[in-house]
């Protein structure tokens, strides 16, 4: 198959996704969107996952480049060396750093200063809580440019970093593909929400639990489902003490991390985030694209990409929660109306086609201003 090209003459632009793990996230999911999309459009498109392979490797299409480091310590010299020579091999041009893979970027950098080196920034919660740049700050000379996936990072990016190319870039969900996820939910009746997020903070599952409780108390037919990385924490088990203690265990299904979701999505009622903090979440991308309605809270990005065609509440507010999700059932007419409003909005706004091209921008502009 004859790749399409948009690079401008001269440009021989490889770029190669920085990621620290491969297991389902949100800047995980994105490194690998990213890296199969730019397989199509650019002369070389490779992702480098550093410490821990996962169920996403499974998604990379078959043009891209792939390397797995095994690196198990802060500075990983063997795993420097070993991307330092896959780097020179490929051609590398652009490192796309994603998260916290930053540091190994910068060590690179360093050993490759030819190299344009692209920070990707998905914490929300960096900038929600205008947490301090500590040692970022200081290595951040190196970045040649820094993306965010949300207004607020790029402000608080241009505050704190020292980098003067600075951009908000989308997330945009991979296609869905039904038949990796079966035999999908544990439910077939009633009214079934779905929640596509690690159990972990800033996720906020106990409000999202708070909510779901007094649901049930109007109609016991309902039930949630909770897709996403489970570890044996503190936080795992103050939610199952909850639903032990509120006789939800038999209403509420965990499935654990997994790397399809159509399946799921494409059985359930309304998809739901109860964060208290985000970027901007791919998960809502994706409800949106399997045509569901969504509930969300005002955190990150999540208000400005529903728009208006879903229901939107304050963070840690389980009663404001609780009100959306009535809503969406006991009005089925709304929420069909709002899943279709939501699911054209996504297709508009937040495509493959529509982000990589923001992309292949930003890179081109770094790349001939670098060369000037």
């Amino acid at each position: 198959m004859k790749r399409e090209y948009h690079n401008e003459p001269g440009i021989n632009m490889r770029v190669l996704q920085l990621i620290d793990s491969l297991r389902p996230g949100g800047a995980e999911r994105m490194s690998v969107n990213y890296a199969n999309a730019l397989a199509k459009r650019i002369d070389g498109s490779f992702l480098c996952c550093t410490r821990m392979e996962g169920l996403l490797k499974s998604q990379l299409a078959p043009q891209v480049g792939y390397l797995f480091l095994e690196k198990r310590s802060r500075f990983g010299l063997k795993a420097l060396f070993k991307l330092r020579s896959f780097a020179r091999k490929n051609k590398i041009n652009i490192i796309q750093a994603h998260g916290s893979s930053w540091f190994m970027a910068v060590l690179l950098k360093i050993s490759l200063p030819k190299v344009k080196l692209v920070w990707h920034d998905h914490f929300g919660e960096r900038a929600e809580k205008k947490l301090k740049p500590g040692i970022l700050s200081i290595f951040s000379r190196y970045f040649d440019g820094i993306i965010c996936v949300n207004s607020q990072l790029k402000d608080w990016a241009e505050k704190n970093l020292n980098c003067k190319k600075v951009s908000y870039i989308p997330n945009f969900p991979s296609r869905l593909v039904e038949g990796g996820a079966l035999p999908g939910l544990n439910v077939t009746e009633g009214f079934k929400i779905v929640h596509l997020a690690n159990l972990k903070q800033p996720k906020d599952h106990l409000t999202l639990l708070k909510a779901f409780q007094i649901l049930v108390e109007i109609d016991s037919s309902v039930s949630l489902h909770l897709i996403g990385k489970e570890e044996e924490d503190l936080y795992s088990k103050e939610l199952k003490k909850f639903l032990k203690e509120n006789g939800l265990n038999e209403k509420v299904h965990f499935y654990g991390e997994q790397g399809k979701v159509a399946d799921f999505l494409a059985q359930a009622d309304v998809g739901v985030l109860s964060s208290s903090s985000e970027g901007l979440p791919v998960a809502l991308l994706e409800y949106g694209l399997a045509g569901l309605p969504v509930v969300c809270t005002a955190v990150g990005e999540c208000e400005a990409v529903v728009g208006g065609n879903g229901l939107v509440v304050p963070p840690k507010d389980a009663e404001a929660f609780f009100k959306a999700l009535q809503y969406y059932f006991e009005n089925e007419i709304e929420r069909n109306r709002d899943a279709v409003a939501f699911q054209k909005r996504v297709f508009q706004n937040y495509s493959e086609e529509q982000v990589v091209e923001q992309l292949l921008d930003f890179l081109k502009e770094l790349y001939v201003h670098q060369e000037k």
